[in-house]
């Protein structure tokens, strides 16, 4: 080849390289742009309040965080106690940030998340929703930060609030070490949630996370905690955790002082929790928790099986999920009520901080929603007997349901007389086989009664208290013997 064939053939490569660059660049111009018009299309759908500060990017956060003095002190402290070097230090602490710290994307928790959730939550339940004082939290200014506060009665809490909040903000939840698995880690990531490891005792990844949930919170990130630290075992309430809710409110001070942050409760309640009698089955013996593995397989079993029910035209719902939205309170309010309770010692201060996990858990446990199951399952319960008239059983439910009116309880429904009631909760009943019907009388199954024990441990707090009456008959008499839900011990955790 002559040397013009070969300036021709440089020239048409390079022309044909600048053209590709230039294809490539367009591209990735043409589809950000796309990004950015659907995140603004979602924006606008839901007139949702976005954090702005979700949307910063991870490496800024890590960056944040390793030039923390309250971390740079942590590290200097956990050297010289573990004698390790200041690298293997730093390694150990990236890891930490790398698991706890989201990577938000609005497309995945408005488009994705949103449109799953919304499909599977009305697959399975009927929702409602209900708001003890909507002015008040409609009061609360745009630059204060919100902080929702709930009980834990399944792990379907985290979509069924995300999407009864989605047209009006997106939630950061504290989530455990449960969904750190493939692809679900991922999954919540995206959605913004922010893994915790519940029961590590180590003091550096505790400063770690405390100084994550303190940055978040100055700059206004809405989030979503679950007090009790774990779900309830035995459907009531367990004690309130203390840890994230200090995080929180230690925040105060660094805040301008025209700020506040604002304590939501939030109350759930279902006619049937999905991993029931996983739940039951632990409690009664913890050595049968089934391991990640089997999780999954069941998981997995419980999809296929309720999508061929799906196809078959055969599947039901599982009654109905409710919440409730408590009164606000207001963290400086509190403060103010109890001067030097930031400022004071952690033996001084964690039994204050205490006191206001119990207190938002009393508000939280007010404003329980009763629903159909757990009302029906406590009035059978009442009689302490295996065999329940039917005409006593409507009694006892009307009873109950004068008594929850009279304490201005959240009565789901309450227009509906007992016979509508126990006509809802009965469908579950007989779906679950917890109980059947012989004629007049209704029949408890001795092997499911925990079960309805468990259901009516969500709302025993909120009825009153039954005398038992005395008949002289043997069939009236109560049943000691019959089987029932033990007090839940948690494990302890190495750390």
């Amino acid at each position: 080849m002559s040397a013009l064939d070969w300036a021709l053939l440089a020239l048409a490569a390079l022309l044909t390289g600048g053209l590709t660059l230039w294809t490539v660049r367009r591209t990735r111009v043409a589809i950000r742009r796309w990004f950015e018009r659907a995140v603004r299309r979602s924006l606008l759908q839901f007139r949702a309040r976005l954090d702005r500060y979700k949307l910063v990017s991870k490496r800024i956060i890590r960056e944040d965080l390793m030039r923390d003095p309250t971390v740079l002190a942590a590290m200097r402290e956990h050297c010289e106690s573990e004698d390790i070097g200041e690298l293997d230090c730093r390694v150990r602490v990236e890891r930490y940030i790398d698991e706890i710290v989201p990577y938000f994307n609005v497309l995945s928790y408005y488009k994705v998340g949103y449109n799953i959730a919304r499909v599977v939550v009305n697959l399975l339940y009927r929702v409602s929703s209900e708001y003890q004082d909507r002015a008040a939290l409609d009061r609360i200014p745009r630059r204060d930060i919100v902080v929702y506060l709930m009980n834990h009665r399944s792990n379907a809490d985290y979509v069924v609030v995300a999407y009864v909040l989605a047209r009006a903000v997106s939630i950061s939840y504290a989530v455990g070490e449960w969904a750190r698995v493939w692809p679900l880690e991922y999954v919540f990531k995206s959605f913004g949630a922010y893994f915790i490891r519940r029961g590590f005792r180590e003091p550096l990844y505790h400063v770690v996370l405390e100084r994550y949930v303190q940055l978040i919170t100055r700059n206004g990130v809405t989030q979503g905690i679950f007090l009790e630290g774990g779900l309830s075992r035995d459907g009531a309430f367990r004690p309130a955790k203390i840890g994230l809710l200090d995080h929180v409110a230690r925040s105060l001070s660094d805040l301008d002082p025209a700020q506040d942050i604002w304590l939501v409760p939030v109350a759930l309640n279902y006619d049937r929790v999905l991993e029931d009698r996983t739940l039951i089955s632990e409690l009664i013996d913890q050595r049968r928790r089934p391991g990640r593995l089997s999780q999954f397989a069941s998981l997995l079993h419980y999809i296929g099986f309720n999508i061929g029910r799906a196809l078959t035209g055969n599947l039901r719902r599982y009654g109905r999920v409710a919440v409730n939205f408590g009164t606000p309170l207001s963290m400086r309010g509190w403060v103010a009520q109890h001067p030097g309770t930031l400022e004071a010692s952690r033996e001084e201060r964690l039994p204050r901080m205490q006191a206001l996990a119990d207190e938002v858990m009393q508000r939280v446990a007010r404003i329980m929603p009763v629903t159909p199951v757990p009302l029906v399952a406590a009035a059978l319960l009442s009689f302490r007997q295996t065999a329940v008239r039917h005409e006593a059983l409507l009694e006892r439910i009307e009873e109950f349901r004068a008594a929850l009116l009279d304490r201005e309880a959240k009565l789901v429904q309450p227009d509906r007389d007992a016979a509508a009631i126990l006509d809802r909760a009965w469908k579950m009943l007989t779906m679950r086989r917890l109980v059947v019907r012989a004629g007049d009388d209704y029949l408890i199954m001795s092997r499911q009664r925990p079960l309805l024990e468990y259901y009516a441990n969500s709302v025993r707090h909120l009825l009153p208290a039954v005398e038992i009456e005395r008949v002289m008959h043997p069939a009236h008499e109560p049943d000691t013997s019959l089987p029932k839900l033990k007090a839940w011990t948690p494990r302890k955790k190495r750390g």
